[in-house]
C-alpha cells in the first residue's frame, strides 16, 4: 500500500528546531525561517549535542556570514514564491535589499560566489519546483491559476521555464502525476 503525503518544509523544521531545543533545555526564540536566537551562548558539550541532534534531521548550523547571508537570501525567495501575498507585490531584487539592508548588486554577488548560480536562477528553480507541487496536489489549479499565483506574465511564459527546467511540458508533467495517481 502506498500513502502520498504532502507536508511544508517550513513547519516540519520549525517543529524539530523547537523539540530539539526543548529536550536539551536550550532557551530560544525562533526568528522566522532558518535564525534561532538563543538566550545565551552554549557550553562546547552542548552545542556538539545539538548539533548531532539536528544533523540527524539533516540540519545544520552555519557558521560562514557569506553561507548564512545565502540561506537567507534562499529562505526570502522561498516565503516569497509559497507564502506571503504582500511579498508579491515587490520584485525579487527590492524584496532583498529591504529585507536584508544590503544592496542588492552585494546580495547578486555574494549569491553567485557561494553558490555559483544566480539568484534570478534560483527564483526561477524554486518557481518552477513550487510549480510542480501545485500540479501534483490534489487542488486541481489550473495552468492559468499557477501561472498567476506564481507571477508569470502568462502561461506560455511558465510553460517555457518549466520545460526549459524539467525537459516535460506542464501538461505532460501532469499527465505523469495523473497515472501515478491512478496507480494507487
Amino acid at each position: 500500500m502506498k500513502v502520498f503525503v504532502r507536508f511544508d518544509y517550513h513547519v516540519v523544521c520549525k517543529r524539530v528546531l523547537e523539540a530539539q531545543l526543548e529536550e536539551l533545555k536550550i532557551p530560544y526564540k525562533l526568528n522566522g525561517i532558518g535564525e534561532i536566537e538563543l538566550a545565551s551562548d552554549l557550553k562546547k558539550e552542548k552545542r556538539e549535542e545539538l548539533i548531532e541532534r539536528l544533523a540527524f534531521y539533516g540540519i545544520e548550523i552555519i557558521q560562514d556570514e557569506k553561507d548564512v547571508l545565502v540561506q537567507r537570501i534562499k529562505d526570502i525567495i522561498a516565503e516569497m514564491i509559497q507564502d506571503s501575498d504582500e511579498n508579491k507585490t515587490y520584485n525579487t531584487s527590492t524584496l532583498l535589499s529591504k529585507k536584508l539592508n544590503y544592496s542588492y548588486s552585494y546580495l547578486s554577488s555574494i549569491f553567485s560566489e557561494v553558490t555559483y548560480s544566480s539568484i534570478e536562477n534560483f527564483v526561477i528553480l524554486k518557481k518552477i519546483d513550487y510549480a510542480k507541487e501545485l500540479m501534483s496536489s490534489n487542488d486541481s489549479l489550473t495552468l492559468t491559476e499557477i501561472a498567476h499565483r506564481l507571477q508569470y506574465s502568462s502561461v506560455a511564459h511558465l510553460s517555457g521555464q518549466f520545460k526549459k527546467i524539467t525537459g516535460l511540458t506542464p501538461s505532460s508533467f501532469q499527465r505523469i502525476m495523473s497515472k501515478r495517481r491512478e496507480r494507487v
